[in-house]
């Protein structure tokens, strides 16, 4: 059988050179995932649209497409060209587990959730000849036993961090923004590989920096001590994202940092403990922030924080507060979004109910832009405020004021070089990733993307893609 596994663009440009190369930050590894259960016979081809030309002349019998939120349309026009050539498309992913009534049309099968356990029966199905409109993932999720990641798919010299990889899937908390509660739900919300086969799939890539895409590195401890009890020793380097309590509880922390987590990402998302309540994020409730900064920086761990503007508790002075908050506790990156109410969230659903919802623009939903009626600040406050906290987090005086709240020298310039060297210099990375995606690359610049990407925390993670796993 010939099989076309596609993850679309954002949207469709005349070269995938000309794409934001944000998006070429990690390989499609939820589509190598499914790969791996095609017979070894079944001609196969992995295309990620936007890092290289995606060909639609070709006449595959099965398409299967991965669709977030923001390449809906992209996604939905892709599907509708293959099917009208007469392949059978599948089309699974966050978007279409939200609104699977909106995708149905475009498709001859669709995933809700997950699909490590419903990606095979279809197969089977399709294979004799019987294929069902929709396979529901439900009880009896497990990640155990997967067969191997088919990293021989994913073109490695396309992706700034290549060495990506999932061990977990979900997350233990229930946030109301968060769209991975519509994606589980009807099954486990969170659960693990075995601990001997993430050890094993981590020996698999080459080289020494590793960067895990998972939501929450540190969601189960049993696990993640067990991890990194076994990473110790394999010289290995990575990063990772965490909680705010799960840095505090215990000694998991340190426990990372002796395997060699070099980079965290922590969800901040807001000061307000009123948000917290009306989001239902009570795992940041009364815990102190500076102090995950103090103790992530005294292990020599960069932080990269997120933020979230526009709750309805937030007033005008929200970006100025957080910025400089982020400034004097050491940040080394800031991750700023526009609270987006995600389709199939409970935010979603009571912004829709109360009729905030201005636009369903697939497009937009991507924490860039005011989607809703913020309640305490106008939509163009919102924009505004928004822009100018990245401008203000990330200029050169700033960028020196946090590297100076750093007890040592060595961390103080990794501080400063990191966070200067990616953010001021992004249009120099642009250039360089795309002679990179070109071939053209001297070995002069590989060997300094290289040095410099091994230390990423995550370059500014973006909800859309990475919520995907790309």
């Amino acid at each position: 059988m010939k099989v076309k596994l596609i993850l679309p663009a954002l949207t469709e440009a005349k070269s995938p050179y000309f794409r934001p190369v944000k998006y070429a930050l990690f390989p499609p590894l939820g589509l190598a995932t499914l790969a791996a259960f095609l017979n070894a016979d079944d001609e196969v081809e992995l295309i990620d649209d936007h890092v290289e030309t995606l060909d639609t002349d070709d006449e595959p019998e099965l398409v299967v497409i991965q669709v977030y939120f923001t390449n809906a349309y992209r996604s939905y026009a892709l599907a509708d060209h293959y099917r009208a050539k007469g392949a059978h498309v599948a089309l699974g992913g966050l978007h279409v587990t939200s609104l699977p009534d909106e995708a149905e049309p475009h498709a001859d099968t669709l995933f809700i959730g997950p699909g490590e356990q419903t990606f095979p029966v279809f197969l089977d199905d399709l294979r004799r000849g019987f294929p069902k409109r929709r396979y529901v993932s439900g009880k009896g999720r497990t990640i155990e036993g997967l067969p191997p990641v088919r990293r021989d798919l994913i073109k490695r010299n396309r992706y700034l961090v290549p060495n990506s990889i999932v061990v977990t899937r979900g997350c233990p908390q229930h946030c109301d923004f968060c769209y991975k509660d519509a994606f589980f739900e009807g099954g486990r919300s969170f659960y693990t590989q075995a601990v001997d086969e993430a050890l094993e799939e981590i020996e698999r890539l080459p080289g020494r920096h590793l960067y895990f895409l998972d939501d929450h590195l540190f969601g189960n401890r049993r696990f993640a001590s067990a991890l990194f009890d076994g990473m110790r020793g394999m010289g290995r380097l990575f990063q990772g994202a965490a909680t705010v309590d799960s840095v505090l509880r215990g000694d998991l922390v340190e426990r990372a940092a002796d395997a060699g987590l070099r980079s965290l990402f922590v969800g901040f998302e807001t000061f307000s403990p009123d948000n917290l309540l009306s989001c239902n994020k009570k795992q940041n409730l009364a815990r102190d922030y500076a102090a995950v900064a103090s103790r992530l920086s005294e292990l020599g761990i960069m932080i990269n924080g997120s933020f979230v503007f526009g709750m309805d508790n937030d007033g005008a002075d929200v970006f100025e507060r957080t910025v400089d908050w982020a400034i004097e506790n050491g940040i080394t990156t800031a991750t700023f979004h526009i609270q987006t109410p995600y389709p199939g969230t409970r935010l979603f659903q009571r912004m829709e109910q109360a009729g905030r919802i201005t636009t369903r623009n697939w497009d937009l939903y991507d924490t860039r832009h005011v989607v809703y009626r913020p309640q305490g600040m106008s939509g163009a406050t919102l924009k505004a405020g928004y822009d100018r906290a990245y401008r203000d987090f990330y200029r050169w005086g700033n960028i020196a004021r946090a590297a100076a709240t750093h007890p040592l020298f060595k961390h103080r310039a990794k501080h400063f070089f990191y966070s200067a060297g990616w953010k001021k210099f992004e249009p120099l990375w642009d250039i360089v990733i795309r002679a990179r995606r070109l071939g053209a690359m001297t070995p002069l610049l590989e060997g300094v993307l290289s040095k410099v990407t091994a230390k990423a925390p995550d370059g500014g993670k973006v909800p859309d893609a990475l919520l995907a796993k790309r």
